[in-house]
C-alpha cells in the first residue's frame, strides 16, 4: 500500500546555496581565505624555526667571518654575519679577536659582548736589597770575606781567620816575606795570609780580585787552601 506523505525538500545551508548560485567561481572566491590561513601558519612556523636557530659563537685564533659562514653553513656568507654582528666586530671585518662573541643566524638584538680583558695590575717591583757594605779595614775583610767562603762553602770561622792574620802579617794586606825559601824560589807569601802566587791562583775563589794583595780575595784563597789541607783555616795554629 503506498505511503501517502508530503515530499520534504532538502535543506541546504546558506553557504551551500550561495556556492551553487555562483558555481564554480564561488569557490575560487574561498580559496584565498584557506591559502591565506596556510601562509600564516607556515609564516608563524618559519619564524619560530628562525629564532630557534639563533646561535652564539666565541672566535677562536685562526678565525675570520668567512670562515665562520662557511663552516656553519650560514645564509647569506661572511658578509651577512657580518651585518648582523657589524656593532661587536667594528669596521673591519678582517679583523676578529679570539674570545669575541658572535651571533649566529640573525642579527643580535644588542651588541655581542667580548670577552673581558681585564689587564692585572703589573707587580709591584720588588724591592732590591741593599748591597752590604764592609767597612775598609781587617774587620770588613774578615766579614766580607766570610761571607763569600760561606757563598762556596768553605769553612772558617772570624776567629780562626784573625788569629791567623795576626800571625802571618799583623793585620797588612801589603806584607810580603822577602828572606824564606819560598822568597828564594821567586814565590815571595804575600798579603794578609802570606800566601805565594801558585798557591793563590790554584785556590783563588771566583767573584774576588785576582789581585793576591787583595785582603778578601787572599783572606779567601787562603782558607780555600787551608779547607783542602786541613779541613778548616781553624785549624792551623802555625806556618802552613
Amino acid at each position: 500500500m503506498p505511503i501517502k506523505g508530503k515530499h520534504r525538500r532538502s535543506r541546504i545551508s546558506p553557504l551551500a546555496r550561495r556556492l551553487v548560485a555562483v558555481g564554480t567561481g564561488g569557490v575560487a572566491l574561498a580559496l584565498p581565505l584557506v591559502a591565506a590561513h596556510t601562509a600564516s601558519a607556515a609564516t608563524g612556523t618559519t619564524v619560530t624555526a628562525e629564532k630557534r636557530s639563533v646561535t652564539t659563537y666565541t672566535v677562536v685564533a685562526g678565525d675570520s667571518l668567512a670562515k665562520i659562514a662557511r663552516t656553519h653553513s650560514l645564509s647569506g656568507g661572511w658578509k651577512k654575519l657580518y651585518q648582523d654582528n657589524r656593532k661587536a666586530v667594528g669596521a673591519n671585518p678582517s679583523v676578529i679577536h679570539p674570545g669575541l662573541r658572535l651571533t649566529l643566524g640573525g642579527r643580535a638584538a644588542t651588541p655581542a659582548a667580548t670577552t673581558a680583558r681585564t689587564t692585572a695590575p703589573a707587580p709591584a717591583p720588588a724591592v732590591q736589597a741593599a748591597a752590604k757594605t764592609y767597612a775598609n779595614n781587617l774587620d770588613g775583610w774578615i766579614r766580607e770575606s766570610l761571607d763569600v767562603m760561606a757563598a762556596h762553602g768553605i769553612p772558617g770561622s772570624y776567629d780562626g781567620i784573625y788569629r791567623n792574620i795576626m800571625r802571618e802579617s799583623s793585620g797588612n794586606p801589603n806584607a810580603i816575606n822577602n828572606w824564606d825559601s819560598n822568597a828564594a824560589a821567586g814565590i815571595p807569601s804575600k798579603g794578609l795570609l802570606q800566601v805565594i802566587d801558585p798557591t793563590f791562583q790554584a785556590y783563588h775563589v771566583s767573584g774576588t780580585s785576582m789581585n793576591s794583595y787583595d785582603p778578601v780575595a787572599n783572606i779567601t784563597a787562603a782558607c780555600n787552601y787551608a779547607a783542602d789541607k786541613y779541613g778548616s783555616i781553624d785549624n792551623v795554629n802555625g806556618p802552613y
